[in-house]
């Protein structure tokens, strides 16, 4: 249905709360109807929720209109504007797909145009509404969302950055609405990197994501999302970053953040309005996010940030891509705008020590900025077990303990909460999938850093070792392997490519997918579990693949002992994206991970260079070998100069 016009029927003394929902904006589908998380039905399913609890005839339903395109250019470049509104076009037809494969994780389709300015135009209408003192808030239903969207490039689901053009529209556009600062939260389980981008250098706008990270492996899969990036110039403190380490962060993690970090800082910022980018992908039961929040959770947060800006506050809906957890939680959230409190239900858990020590290193990062933030927290609670790994900033054991200890008088209302929606204890979460393939034992063979059983256990337990320019995430599981062998096979190692994120400059380890009887390699083989082997698969590639599923199921495994190698497409861009079949031991499989033999072809034609190893890298590789007992320190150099320097 398009929308229609209503004031609803609210007795005078409810709060005016607006809703923007249009169908046209279910025209951007994917072109041949194939399956997409980010599909029409996500705002039906809102829709249709809100309409069967009788709150849209509460509520003033608010027409949905298309974004003038000088608000639009305010955030996005012409380029970037021309190239959407030219998507409806005849001429473009046979374009759409090799367009959309030029960005990351983009769809298009003749309907994505229009439904694109409608989404923007659907959230400047309800900012306007709301800052005019109209309405005392509002909720904008629309997609495709918007916060990854960047300047000169659509991405992550997003083409036009709903929020950010809001916000400007606000700020340039309407001086009589007397709106001068503006604080975004941002709680979608995913960065918002474009908006960041979008008001780094503005200190008008504080923009607050808390979002999973893993440390850099979580989509949008870069370092944009730290807690390290908190604005320059005159942004610099206005951008605050609290980035999870790893999945399952539910009800008291997000509360515990808000009532450390983010009410505090509103409280020194008082914005004149609040907008927030409200995904619900970290919602319970979500297949991309792996959180845990309830539709209880969602409504405490929102009731909290009601206290500030007069309640003015915008939702202007992002990811979310559970039916009915987004339908739940979406309602929740428009009970708490009309009601002015939070849903019945109540939550039973302690913040995980990783949130805890994630909250020390924001407070600490943004205290200079903000002093509400530089008062020490005394050290006193409890806290649920959780993979501990270091956040960014923490030099020892002890300080990572001591970050665990949140006072106790802030955290206990949360612990004596208790959620009543019959989805059971956060860990019971854990993924089907993850629990069928941790009964499961794999031999994973190692030719290159991970040798070293140290380097290798990054992968497991999180962290990094001497040399390593970026930490790792670590495994969900992270018991340590259950055994060690080593091994020699009969596989050519060689080095190739120029620079990694981790090692810096120098070539990485290879082994080529063809055996041949000449060559000796040798591998350290660790029996771990396939859901581990998944993850290390994951690390190596840094993919933006979001582990709903696995990267290699039982049947992967099975067709391989059968086919010997098999290229994976989810990581298709990842270097080390083939799984290699090496035999068995204890008639359990041998599996590594290496690039194809068509990628060992450009190796040798040019197209991808071969180099030596760096300093750092090829010390690592030493050390495992000599502590695995395998070569002495100058046999060892001496393996690795000839692996270099031998022909293809």
């Amino acid at each position: 249905m398009a929308a229609v016009s209503s004031e609803g029927n609210d007795p005078a003394h409810r709060r005016r709360v607006g809703l923007v929902y249009d169908d046209r904006m279910c025209k951007h589908e994917t072109p041949d109807g194939e399956p997409h998380p980010e599909n029409p039905d996500r705002i039906r399913s809102i829709w249709n929720k809100l309409q069967d609890a009788g709150v849209v005839d509460r509520c003033a339903v608010l027409s949905a209109k298309e974004a003038q395109e000088k608000y639009i250019l305010s955030v996005h470049s012409k380029g970037h504007v021309d190239l959407v509104r030219n998507l409806s076009s005849k001429k473009f037809d046979s374009k759409r797909d090799a367009i959309a494969a030029r960005f990351n994780s983009i769809y298009l389709n003749k309907g994505s145009s229009e439904a694109a300015y409608l989404a923007a135009g659907s959230v400047i209408e309800a900012v306007d509404r709301v800052a005019s003192g109209d309405l005392s808030s509002a909720f904008a239903i629309v997609r495709p969302p918007g916060h990854h969207a960047e300047q000169n490039e659509p991405m992550g689901f997003c083409l036009f950055n709903n929020v950010a053009i809001a916000a400007n529209y606000l700020l340039n556009e309407r001086p009589e609405y007397g709106i001068k600062k503006i604080l975004i939260v941002d709680w979608d389980v995913h960065h918002g990197n474009g908006t960041q981008k979008t008001f780094w250098k503005d200190s008008r706008v504080l923009f607050f994501s808390v979002h999973r990270h893993d440390f850099g492996s979580f989509y949008p899969a870069n370092d944009d999302g730290s807690h390290i990036m908190i604005g320059e110039g005159p942004g610099e403190g206005y951008n605050i970053n609290v980035p999870w380490e790893h999945a399952r962060c539910g009800d008291p993690d997000y509360l515990a953040v808000w009532d450390l970090i983010l009410i505090p800082v509103a409280k020194e910022f008082n914005p004149d309005i609040i907008i927030v980018s409200a995904g619900f992908d970290a919602a319970i039961h979500d297949p991309l996010g792996g959180c845990c929040l309830t539709p209880y959770g969602y409504s405490v947060m929102l009731r909290k940030l009601m206290e500030f800006a007069q309640g003015k506050i915008v939702l202007a809906l992002e990811g979310g891509y559970n039916l009915q957890s987004l339908a739940n939680s979406s309602l929740a959230c428009v009970e708490v705008l009309l009601d002015g409190r939070p849903i019945a239900g109540s939550s039973e858990a302690y913040p995980y020590e990783s949130t805890l020590r994630v909250i020390e290193a924001v407070r600490e990062k943004l205290s200079p900025y903000w002093s509400s933030l530089a008062v020490e927290i005394p050290r006193k609670s409890k806290s649920a077990k959780a993979p501990a790994s270091e956040l960014t900033g923490a030099s020892s054991d002890s300080e990572a303990e001591n970050s665990s200890e949140i006072v106790e008088d802030i955290i206990k209302p949360l612990l004596d909460l208790k959620v009543d929606d019959g989805l059971g204890q956060r860990d019971d979460v854990l993924s089907i999938w993850r629990s069928q393939l941790r009964k499961i034992d794999v031999w994973y063979a190692s030719y290159g850093s991970n040798m070293w059983k140290s380097r290798f256990l990054c992968y497991i337990e999180g962290g990094k070792v001497d040399g390593m320019k970026k930490r790792c995430s670590g495994s969900m599981d992270r018991s340590l392997p259950k055994e060690i062998l080593w091994k020699k096979c009969p596989h050519r190692l060689f080095f190739g490519r120029d620079h990694t994120d981790t090692w810096g400059p120098g070539g990485v380890a290879f082994l080529h997918p063809r055996s041949n009887i000449t060559d000796i390699s040798y591998v350290c083989m660790y029996r771990i579990t396939l859901e581990q082997f998944n993850d290390v698969l994951h690390q190596e590639n840094i993919s933006s693949y979001e582990m709903s599923s696995p990267l290699f199921d039982e049947d992967s495994l099975t067709n391989i002992i059968h086919q010997h190698t098999m290229s994976l497409e989810a990581l298709k861009r990842g270097w080390y994206h083939n799984v290699l079949f090496l035999g068995k031991e204890d008639d359990v499989p041998i599996l590594t991970m290496t690039c194809e033999v068509a990628d060992v072809e450009r190796f040798r034609s040019g197209k991808l260079p071969l180099l030596a190893p760096g300093r750092d890298y090829a010390d690592t590789l030493v050390r495992g070998l000599m502590e695995g007992n395998q070569l002495s320190e100058a046999e060892a150099r001496a393996y690795l100069q000839e692996a270099s320097i031998k022909p293809l």
